[in-house]
C-alpha cells in the first residue's frame, strides 16, 4: 500500500506523520542531529497531536524518532542558554501543554525508542501506553547536572509509573540506564532488536486500535484522571462515559459478538 507522507515543518524542528494505515500512523521526531526538543518542535508536536485526535477517524499513533542515535535528546539545551527566566517559564508552559496533549490523546499511542532517550523524551514516553525500546536504547534524566529542571507534570509521571524509590535514582542520581534495567524498573515494556523494533510497536498499536474507540478512549480517561477521593465526581464519569458507550455502534457490536 503506498503511503503519502506529510510533513510538518517547524523553525527549525520537523514532525512527520504518513498517513494512517489500518489505523495506525507513525509519528516521527525528525530534528537532526539528536531531535532535541526545541520550543517550535514542542509547539508542533502539541498542535500534531491536538490536530489528530480531535479527528473523527483518529489514528492509533507509534511515536519514535529518526536517525537511530536518539529517539530525543530532551530539551534544546542550546536554546535554552540564552533565555531569561520568564522565557524559559513560557518555554516549560509550552512542554506541559504537549504533556497534556499526551495524556489525553483518545487512541492508542505505542512508543519505540532506538538510542538515547533523555529528560523530555523520558517524560514524553512515559505519557504513552506501552514504551518499547531497542537493545542498544538508554535512558538518562540529566537535569541535576546540567542546571535544567523537568517539568513538575513529567515529575510526577516518573513517580507514579515508577514508584518513589526508582524516581529518585533517575531524577536525583542522574545515572544512564540500559534497555534492560529500564524494564526492570517499569520504564520500558518490551525490549526487542532494532530491526524490529517500528514493526512490533506498529502490530500492538493495531491490535489495540482494532478495539471499540469509545471503550478505549473511556478506559484511558479514567486511568489517568486523579478523582479516587471524590466518590461524586467518580459517579459523574461512570454515567456520563458508560451513555457514550452504550451508544457506540463499534462497542455494541463488540457486546453482541461476546453475546454470541
Amino acid at each position: 500500500m503506498t503511503m503519502h507522507t506529510a510533513r510538518h515543518s517547524t523553525a527549525p524542528g520537523t514532525v512527520r506523520v504518513p498517513d494512517a494505515v489500518d489505523g495506525v500512523a507513525v509519528l516521527t521526531l525528525d530534528r537532526p542531529p539528536a531531535n532535541a526538543l526545541s520550543d517550535a518542535l514542542v509547539r508542533e508536536l502539541t498542535a500534531t497531536l491536538n490536530t489528530l485526535a480531535a479527528a473523527p477517524d483518529a489514528p492509533a499513533l507509534v511515536l519514535t524518532g529518526a536517525g537511530g542515535r536518539f529517539f530525543c535528546a530532551g530539551g534544546d539545551v542550546k536554546e535554552a542558554v540564552g533565555l531569561d527566566a520568564a522565557s524559559m517559564a513560557e518555554r516549560m508552559t509550552s512542554f506541559h501543554a504537549l504533556l497534556c496533549a499526551l495524556e489525553d490523546f483518545p487512541r492508542p499511542l505505542v512508543c519505540a525508542v532506538d538510542g538515547w532517550c533523555v529528560g523530555g523524551g523520558i517524560e514524553m514516553a512515559l505519557f504513552t501506553d506501552v514504551v518499547y525500546a531497542s537493545r542498544e536504547a538508554r535512558f538518562v534524566f540529566p537535569e541535576i547536572d546540567h542546571g535544567l529542571l523537568p517539568a513538575a507534570k513529567g515529575v510526577a509521571r516518573v513517580r507514579a509509573v515508577l514508584g518513589d524509590r526508582a524516581a529518585r535514582r533517575l531524577l536525583l542520581g542522574g545515572e544512564p540506564l540500559d534497555a534492560y534495567a529500564a524494564r526492570s524498573i517499569g520504564l520500558v515494556d518490551h525490549v526487542v532488536g532494532r530491526d524490529e523494533l517500528l514493526a512490533t510497536a506498529t502490530e500492538d498499536a493495531r491490535r489495540a486500535a482494532a478495539k471499540p474507540p469509545a471503550v478505549f478512549a473511556a478506559l484511558k480517561r479514567a486511568l489517568h484522571t486523579d478523582i479516587a477521593d471524590r466518590p461524586g465526581e467518580q459517579l459523574r464519569a461512570t454515567t456520563t462515559d458508560a451513555r457514550t458507550v452504550f451508544d457506540d455502534p463499534a462497542a455494541r457490536a463488540a457486546r453482541e459478538a461476546w453475546n454470541d
